[in-house]
């Protein structure tokens, strides 16, 4: 029996991560830069005020406060104006917030500073040189590097490239994972099962998690189990895919006509992983670009559970993560847990927060079962438990995963 990390040491060997493309900024949101993105403009691009209120010089206004200083108002600019004004000494301009500044004026006096006289000013606070204005390059200077390679792209980063006048950017793409499910006793949720029949779960559950994991999927859904057919059709993904998974397709004789039908295309390694559930299951790299592909038994909780020990992993690899896996903290038990030893358990959990300790504490769903979908459903976590773990009492610590939160 392999451990999970020998399992999971083989799994990522095999990562491959696609080559870099160039996307939309809209549409680089959650990959990772694969360039050095350096701004061929300033940003901002020319001084401008930072609020509504007076264009000044400074120094005129040096003298507000015990008396108030009046300016004569000379003109009004708005946010995007191109006309080009210049401000005399002892003079203000109307500004907006965003628009550019006169010529020779060095601040912008708030309108709270003022009477907010249309014609004659009365400036009643002083302002410093540089005060409530916006300077050429203050954020970002001609030459910059605004966004750096390996750099996650998220919300700011999407707005700073706009900001720099980027609108294509190259990062590293979603990898892209194929899920197929088998089995006779299967039929697609559009249909009503007959006698024996159950609904498909495993590929909807397994897209899911491969889109939370942040890949491109396609769900090929419930296929056909006759060789030539299936090795056709698994062939086919092969050419169009990072990672192939396929449910249903170990432990019995219809774990052994799986492997039979695809041994053309490659070996698969079926064994068993001390890890419980999921122990039974089965991994290789087929096709001539090698692309790693797993047998997942058909219940969806074991199916799930090695999904997010290893091919999650997998999957953030191939993405560029540093770190594929997910947060991990300690937390006392609430309940009871008890273990198979001589397998890692990986024991459905929800974690709380103790208000008054602020420490994390973990109450276990339902048991140590692989059938129970509901408790899976209710989890945030995955009780972490090593091999040597038979038995855990109430109080005592032990290592959590988190899993995707909802809402």
């Amino acid at each position: 029996m392999r451990s999970v990390d020998e399992q999971l040491a083989r799994v990522l060997r095999a990562a491959v991560q696609p080559s870099p493309v160039r996307v939309a900024i809209s549409e680089a949101q959650g990959l990772l830069c694969a360039e050095e993105v350096v701004a061929e403009r300033a940003l901002p691009g020319f001084d401008q005020a930072a609020v509504d209120g007076y264009a000044v010089r400074s120094v005129d206004v040096q003298q507000a406060g015990t008396e108030p200083v009046v300016l004569p108002v000379v003109g009004e600019i708005q946010a995007g104006s191109r006309q080009p004004s210049r401000l005399q000494p002892g003079q203000a301009v109307r500004v907006a917030t965003g628009a550019p500044l006169p010529t020779l004026a060095d601040a912008v006096v708030p309108l709270a500073y003022t009477d907010e006289h249309p014609a004659r000013v009365s400036v009643q606070r002083p302002v410093p040189s540089a005060a409530f204005v916006r300077r050429t390059g203050e954020d970002v200077q001609t030459g910059d590097v605004a966004v750096r390679m390996g750099s996650a792209i998220g919300a700011a980063q999407v707005g700073l490239l706009a900001a720099v006048g980027r609108n294509k950017v190259l990062v590293h793409p979603r990898p892209r994972v194929s899920i197929i499910s088998i089995g006779e006793e299967l039929v697609d949720i559009d249909r009503t099962p007959g006698p024996g029949q159950v609904y498909d779960v495993n590929s909807y559950a397994l897209a899911a998690a491969a889109r939370d994991a942040g890949a491109e999927v396609s769900r090929v859904g419930v296929v056909t189990t006759e060789p030539s057919r299936f090795a056709e059709i698994v062939e086919g993904r092969l050419l169009i895919s990072e990672i192939v998974v396929i449910a249903g397709a170990i432990g019995g004789n219809g774990g052994e006509e799986v492997t039979g039908a695809l041994t053309d295309l490659g070996e698969l390694d079926e064994t068993r992983v001390a890890m419980h559930p999921g122990s039974v299951q089965g991994f290789g790299r087929l096709g001539p670009d090698e692309v790693p592909t797993f047998l997942l038994p058909s219940n969806p909780i074991s199916a799930l559970v090695i999904f997010e020990v290893l091919i999650r992993p997998l999957i953030r690899t191939a993405l560029g993560k540093r770190n594929p896996q997910r947060r991990r903290v300690s937390a006392r038990l609430v309940s009871p847990v008890t273990s198979t030893k001589g397998r890692k358990g990986f024991l459905r959990g929800q974690l709380m927060r103790d208000t008054e300790t602020n420490e994390y504490l973990v109450q276990p769903l339902g048991t140590s079962g692989s059938h129970l979908l509901a408790s899976l459903a209710e989890a945030n976590c995955l009780i972490l438990l090593d091999e040597d773990t038979t038995d855990v009492l109430v109080g005592e610590e032990v290592a959590v995963s988190f899993l995707a939160q909802r809402g």
